[in-house]
C-alpha cells in the first residue's frame, strides 16, 4: 500500500527509548524466561492529522551471549496521538537492556488550511 500525503503537509516525528535495563535488578528480561514483553508509550509532541507510519529499530542491545538471542520490536496501536512501542523476547534468553529509536510520518495541520464552517 502506498500512502499519499499533501506535500506541504507532512510531519515527522522522532526520538529514542531505553525501553529497559532488567540486569541492574534481575529483572524479567534479564532473568526469566520463556514469552516476556514490555511496553513503552510514545506520545507525539503533536498529533497527526490521521494515525501515521511508524518505523522502529532496535538502536542499541546487551544480550547474554551464552542464551539465544531472540527479539521482536514493534509499534502497535499507533493513534493520531501516539503508539505504543513493544519488545518481546522468549525461550531462554536473557536480554539486559534495549534502546529503540522510532521515526512517525504522517500529515498534521498547517496554517494554510482553511475551515469553512
Amino acid at each position: 500500500m502506498i500512502k499519499h500525503f499533501r506535500p506541504h503537509m507532512i510531519g515527522v516525528a522522532q526520538g529514542s527509548a531505553l525501553l529497559f535495563s532488567d540486569f541492574a535488578d534481575n529483572g524479567p528480561m534479564w532473568a526469566g524466561d520463556g514469552p516476556r514483553e514490555k511496553r513503552h508509550k510514545v506520545v507525539f509532541a503533536q498529533p497527526f492529522l490521521a494515525p501515521p507510519m511508524v518505523h522502529v529499530a532496535i538502536s542499541m542491545w546487551d544480550m547474554d551471549g551464552e542464551t539465544n538471542q531472540r527479539a521482536d520490536l514493534k509499534a502497535e496501536d499507533i493513534i493520531e496521538a501516539g503508539f505504543a512501542l513493544v519488545f518481546r523476547t522468549w525461550g531462554d534468553s536473557r536480554v539486559a537492556r534495549i534502546r529503540a529509536d522510532w521515526m512517525a510520518l504522517g500529515e498534521v495541520a498547517s496554517e494554510d488550511d482553511w475551515q469553512l464552517y
